[in-house]
């Protein structure tokens, strides 16, 4: 058993629409795996968790009063965002960082690791989302992730990337909405792209319900302070309300059901980089 709860639950209304996840929002690593052998500098780095993911959903929520559920284990322990037997799922070397409690892990061990952190976070999600359906909702899953402004190369333009799979619709209607943002730099599937199979979170509850979802990127650099972190929960909070009402408007799925691919079907979609490592 975990000896720390496996995911932070923020309460909201269903009136918001919205439900916020944050797949990798702490750098925790449980006690009874002694810190996986690594320096504990490392947790402070993005190797660890998205810095600065968590403290944007909380204030997103709050900017809502929106619900939202949020990872409590560092992306070391098991990657949220990953299905499980992915080869990050649970990494022994992440950007040079050698992480020896994860190296020779056998299939008890991992399922173990599936158990406590990666399971009941995922179920809190959908148990979550069927809240709002059952409230009369047509719920908006919203992910939270940040990236780090330069990774093995060019310093990255973005300030924000608008990451998708399969709900192009939704994604389309926040890149309008950003993009008419002055001075903003947006990207689409970019720094990552959002296509299975590495987005996970967005495509097991999103796509893989025909539920909308989006996932937000936002740069580093740009949360440094609790000031910088209000500032673009209120800038994306803006955006999502104009989105919802869209939404709530058109009362249309988030795509064609019958002609999207689900997947791991023939024709859906695979990621454009695949040695980058999502964040």
């Amino acid at each position: 058993m975990s000896d720390e709860p496996p995911y932070e639950v923020i309460t909201g209304s269903a009136e918001a629409g919205i439900l916020f996840i944050c797949d990798h929002a702490s750098n925790r690593i449980p006690r009874r795996l002694a810190g996986l052998g690594i320096d504990p500098a490392a947790l402070t780095q993005h190797v660890a968790w998205d810095i600065g993911a968590g403290a944007l959903t909380r204030a997103l929520a709050a900017h809502l009063a929106a619900p939202a559920v949020l990872s409590t284990a560092s992306r070391l322990v098991i990657d949220c965002n990953r299905a499980p037997g992915h080869a990050t799922s649970i990494p022994a070397d992440s950007h040079g960082v050698a992480i020896p409690g994860n190296a020779g892990l056998g299939p008890v061990e991992r399922l173990q690791r599936e158990a406590d952190w990666f399971r009941p976070y995922h179920d809190r999600i959908e148990q979550e989302l069927r809240v709002l359906e059952v409230a009369g909702r047509l719920p908006l899953l919203v992910s939270i992730h940040s990236f780090t402004p330069v990774l093995s190369g060019p310093p990255r333009p973005w300030h924000v990337g608008v990451l998708s799979d399969r709900d192009r619709g939704t994604a389309d209607e926040f890149l309008g909405l950003l993009r008419a943002l002055p001075g903003m730099v947006i990207g689409d599937n970019e720094p990552y792209s959002g296509k299975h199979p590495e987005g996970y979170s967005c495509q097991t509850h999103g796509d893989g319900q025909r539920r909308r979802n989006v996932l937000f990127e936002v740069r580093q650099d740009l949360l440094g302070s609790e000031a910088e972190i209000q500032t673009w929960a209120g800038r994306l909070a803006a955006v999502l309300r104009d989105g919802v009402q869209h939404f709530a408007a058109a009362r249309a799925p988030a795509y064609n059901a019958a002609t999207a691919p689900r997947v791991g079907q023939a024709g859906a979609s695979t990621m454009d980089r695949s040695e980058e490592h999502t964040s």
